[in-house]
């Protein structure tokens, strides 16, 4: 069996496991024993991929298999990964393995809760290991259909609201995505839908100039872009702890991925015509979501318009179309997803404790819960790029990336980009201030214990992955500038 098929088994094994298990023992052994395998798989991947590009493989995609499933529409089971897979994988199984471990109290409907947590983790690793336009858009569906039921059934406040207005709004991107999908199909002369095939295909220019805003658009509504995002802020809020962790840390990430692997690589053409409008809406996004965290009183908000902020970097230096914003691009999803998924744990955590997500009603938490306050404080100064933690060099890679156009447009958007660092500062250090020191006012919270020993792990392991692609970034940059080549090498005209 292929290697990369492992990453669909192994979700499917332990969806089977919940079926039968009996106990909440039960439950965890299954939830514990998958994660940790897949961050076993994902690890031994990266390595042997590396291993691979060292001793000279030079093909765009590594680990490649391919098994036909409807021969009429050319649709295969088609998997295969470069550099930018690879990372994303590993960054999928993290999350993964720290949100069984933030999860680990929840009550009630444990078993029914991970089994759809589950199913959506199947979703996100086979989306990164499609190479098949039609399996690639499936593992998407599946992706995104648990995240109603999630919130819905155990997310808090206005659940219901924010699940049935996520759903609505990314199964409209994903209709918009469908009809470009087969814009491409029948553009490319309806003989494969594989991408690395397609990509060496000649689309016409007016097939391209119909069919790139779909795409693009499609996967752009999951990455936050203006003005579609505001399902966004209401979907986190709303989420349990390690829905928020995987929603934000890496179902988001499946747009960007989509917009680069997918809109830009088979439809340059396209890209070329609709870079610069679609440059404008995310340089909103990048400077709206900032300005938006800033006036927001709950924390859940602040740290989700935080991430259609940073999400919208990702595009923005996507549209950028150089080898070194791309690359910053790929480091921003890395970086984004880890500190999210760290924001996210570090809240649920507080709030369980405090019953509040609202700065207004915190203060003192330092002395209270000193671990809690101390992973905050970590990633609230990654969030606002410290030299030696990931944000730094993800959003210097994109800023210096942006900035190597020449043409005043693209630099005046990369300036106004620029200002999100000033405001992200602003209301990071307004939080840290206002929650963590000072005095503690309610007499009530000063009765609370800081983190338990599942807590204490998943938060150690999000911070050492956030200071490790902070303080060693070169063996992450080289593995994905390698891969972004070929892309790059597509949108140059």
């Amino acid at each position: 069996m292929n290697i990369l098929s492992l990453f669909v088994l192994i979700p499917l094994l332990m969806l089977l496991g919940l079926w039968i298990a009996r106990n909440l023992n039960q439950v965890r052994g299954v939830m514990v024993a998958g994660s940790t395998l897949l961050l076993i798989l994902s690890a031994y991947l990266t390595v042997s991929y590396i291993g691979l590009r060292n001793a000279g493989a030079t093909d765009e995609m590594l680990f490649t298999d391919s098994i036909s499933w409807y021969a009429p529409l050319h649709i295969c089971y088609s998997v295969g990964v470069d550099g930018i897979s690879v990372v994303m994988l590993l960054l999928s199984a993290i999350i993964v393995f720290t949100g069984t471990f933030a999860s680990w109290k929840l009550q009630p409907l444990t078993k029914e809760y991970f089994l759809w947590f589950t199913l959506l983790s199947t979703g996100v690793f086979g989306f990164f290991i499609s190479t098949d336009l039609f399996t690639m858009f499936m593992f998407y569906e599946v992706a995104l259909i648990p995240m109603y039921l999630l919130i819905g059934v155990w997310g808090s406040g206005r659940k219901e609201y924010a699940a049935m207005k996520l759903t609505l709004m990314l199964m409209g991107g994903s209709a918009f995505l469908l009809i470009g999908i087969l814009g491409i199909y029948y553009g490319a002369g309806a003989e494969t839908m594989n991408v690395l095939e397609i990509a060496n295909k000649y689309i016409p220019t007016e097939i391209q100039r119909i069919f790139f805003p779909a795409v693009f658009l499609g996967f752009g509504v999951l990455g936050a872009l203006f003005p579609f995002h505001t399902w966004s802020p209401d979907g986190h809020a709303s989420a349990p702890t390690a829905v928020s962790m995987l929603h934000a840390g890496v179902l988001m990430k499946l747009g960007g991925y989509g917009c680069f692997r997918v809109a830009m690589y088979l439809m340059p053409t396209g890209a070329a015509i609709w870079g610069d409008l679609f440059l404008i809406l995310t340089t909103i996004s990048v400077v709206y979501g900032a300005f938006s965290a800033v006036v927001q009183t709950d924390l859940k908000y602040i740290n989700a318009y935080s991430s259609v902020s940073h999400c919208g970097l990702v595009l923005f230096a996507l549209l950028m179309m150089t080898r070194v914003s791309a690359t910053g691009a790929i480091l921003q999803m890395l970086s984004h997803g880890l500190m999210t998924a760290l924001f996210f744990a570090l809240i649920g955590m507080i709030y369980g404790r405090t019953h509040t997500r609202d700065i207004r009603q915190l203060s003192g938490l330092m002395k209270i819960m000193p671990f809690l306050a101390v992973g905050y404080v970590i990633a609230g100064l990654a969030n606002l790029g410290l030299p030696g933690l990931s944000g730094f060099i993800a959003e210097m890679t994109v800023f210096v990336g942006s900035f190597q156009h020449t043409d005043s447009f693209h630099r005046i958007c990369t300036i106004i980009a620029t200002t999100s660092i000033v405001i992200t500062a602003v209301y990071i250090l307004r939080v840290v201030g206002k929650i963590l020191y000072g005095t503690c006012k309610n007499p009530e919270h000063l009765k609370l214990t800081d983190a338990t020993w599942d807590e204490r792990f998943a938060v150690i392991c999000l911070i050492v992955a956030v200071a490790g692609l902070g303080l060693a970034p070169y063996w992450v940059s080289n593995v994905i500038s390698s891969s972004v080549e070929p892309i790059i090498s597509q949108l140059s005209f």
